[in-house]
């Protein structure tokens, strides 16, 4: 492998194409340099279910055995499952995996023990700089007796645990339909959801890293299309889609409708607000729906608001204190999950709201789903700054606006927002609007989507 490794080492994880950008034996560096970097006199390991996947995280394995370290396998799992082990075992933790990626990717999730997060700036930048130091001049000298490589299974402790953070005692009985989209869901779902009082319906549960059916991405709308048929074909009470590792998911309704993350994250904050006597802090990042914080303040919590990405989010929880967190992307953080995200533990919270009432899931949601929003759309640009210039041009001046750039540039109005913010690793700006109704939204999408691509 090329010692340079800047095309696979991302903001927050490793991610490539198995074998061209990466193999075996470089995931035999990146165990190693992960537990010299960590400092670890142990760590716990997971993956997914792509082909590569076992082989790579053996090899991880490896590394960080021949210095010394004892490492703990637990095998398929989610990545919220290989959080749960880090938690529970207070180990770092490696999961291997490439989320809704293509078969052909793989990468790798890192965390310290307590599922404290491991980006570019909390030790993912010095693991890659040992492992390319490693690639040219040989492994590290390897301990005078080596660790010890051994296999536990943790899926019913993680079941455990989830289940004791959401009461499902009273729900009633619902039909769901869970698409895992031949993804870890597939792998989690069956153990979590056993005994509570619910007609699954399993779709693609499967497990296949080729991805047979759809990719396994439920943000976008062709991947859930399965899924709304099937719910209406069986008149159930919801769909639930997984992505690939299953740390993300994504809620239909009876209808079919897809529920904006935004709702799930407004509906899930009143809930941990509640569990919490009224109070706590709720972290939301600057894209959510207007919802979000007026549904935090309404049930007695203070809303924190911050950049895009997972990093900021558990970093702001940590400084914070926050009971819960969560993202436009499905992601979503919970204090009692160690700061980490889990879409099983929002989708046990989904059940339990809908169960503990006699509505459907569209009247449910309807009160934390207020605005009109336009998703994320990407346009692909040549010169992201000077697009980003031309837009706070047409804005800056307009009465009763105001810019902020906490992460791009977010332009406000009394009945209206949008976001444009620039990607780290392609030339794109993602753009993401708001109104109090659908016609206001639609005329500023179409008006700053004009500027993005004039």
């Amino acid at each position: 492998m090329a010692a340079d490794l800047t095309t696979i080492v991302k903001a927050y994880d490793v991610r490539g194409v198995v074998p061209d950008q990466w193999d075996e034996p470089l995931a035999e560096l990146f165990g190693a340099a992960f537990v010299r970097v960590t400092g670890a006199d142990a760590i716990v390991t997971g993956h997914d279910m792509r082909p590569s996947s076992p082989g790579l995280s053996r090899a991880f394995a490896r590394g960080a055995a021949a210095l010394g370290v004892n490492v703990t396998e637990i095998g398929l799992c989610s990545t919220d499952q290989l959080y749960y082990a880090s938690g529970a075992l207070n180990l770092p933790g490696a999961m291997f995996t490439a989320s809704h990626n293509p078969a052909q990717y793989n990468g790798i999730k890192m965390c310290r023990a307590g599922a404290a997060p491991v980006g570019q700036d909390t030790g993912l930048t010095d693991i890659r700089e040992l492992a390319e130091a490693w690639s040219e001049s040989g492994a590290p000298e390897p301990a005078a007796t080596p660790g010890t490589i051994t296999r536990r299974d943790t899926l019913e402790g993680y079941a455990a645990h989830l289940l004791g953070l959401v009461d499902l005692t009273s729900v009633r009985p619902l039909k769901v339909v869970v698409d895992a989209g031949n993804g870890m869901g597939g792998h989690t779902v069956p153990t979590v959801f056993a005994g509570l009082p619910l007609d699954l319906v399993p779709m693609y549960f499967e497990l296949d890293g080729t991805f047979p059916n759809h990719e396994a991405n439920p943000l976008d709308p062709a991947n859930i299309v399965d899924l709304q048929k099937r719910v209406r074909e069986e008149g159930a009470d919801l769909g639930i889609a997984f992505d690939g590792d299953a740390d993300r998911c994504f809620v239909v309704d009876e209808q079919g409708d897809p529920v904006p993350p935004s709702a799930i994250t407004a509906l899930v904050a009143a809930r941990e607000l509640a569990r919490h006597g009224g109070k706590g802090t709720v972290i939301h990042n600057l894209i959510t729906s207007w919802s979000v914080p007026e549904v935090v303040k309404e049930h007695g919590g203070t809303p924190v608001r911050t950049r895009v990405g997972h990093s900021f989010i558990k970093a702001e929880m940590a400084r914070t204190g926050a009971i819960f967190g969560g993202e436009h992307s499905a992601h979503y953080y919970f204090a009692d999950f160690w700061n980490a995200d889990t879409g099983m533990l929002a989708a046990l919270h989904v059940l339990a709201a809908l169960g503990g009432q006699d509505g459907p899931l569209s009247a449910l949601v309807a009160q934390y789903d207020r605005y009109a929003g336009s998703g994320e759309i990407n346009s692909t640009v040549d010169d992201q700054p000077g697009r980003l210039a031309a837009i706070r041009s047409a804005y800056e001046n307009l009465d009763g606006i105001t810019l902020d750039d906490l992460d791009g540039l977010t332009v406000t109005a009394t009945d209206w927002w949008f976001n444009v913010r620039p990607s780290n690793t392609e030339p794109l700006l993602r753009l993401n609007a708001e109104a109090r109704d659908e016609p206001t939204m639609a005329k500023m999408r179409d008006e700053v989507l004009a500027i993005i691509r004039a």
